[in-house]
């Protein structure tokens, strides 16, 4: 529940994101959920989304990382 609440207090920031696996994402926290956070990415390059949330646009990228594998969330 902690990584739930840690990005509640991020939303609608940038951030930095660092997963158990060693990855690291960049971008705006559009929503949470009790399962999933849902990162808008900072580079406009070749992202592919992981999952579908349909409050948003079409052309909008929304990268979707579930709590369970978050590491780290960290404001830039």
């Amino acid at each position: 529940m902690d990584a739930y609440y840690n990005c509640m207090r991020c939303m609608n920031q940038k951030v930095r994101i660092l997963t158990m696996d060693g990855k690291q994402y960049v971008g705006t926290i559009m929503d949470v959920d009790r399962y999933n956070v849902y990162l808008k990415p900072e580079s406009k390059g070749c992202v592919r989304t992981s999952g579908y949330y349909p409050y948003w646009g079409v052309n909008e990228q929304i990268l979707t990382l579930s709590l369970f594998t978050l590491l780290a969330i960290a404001l830039i």
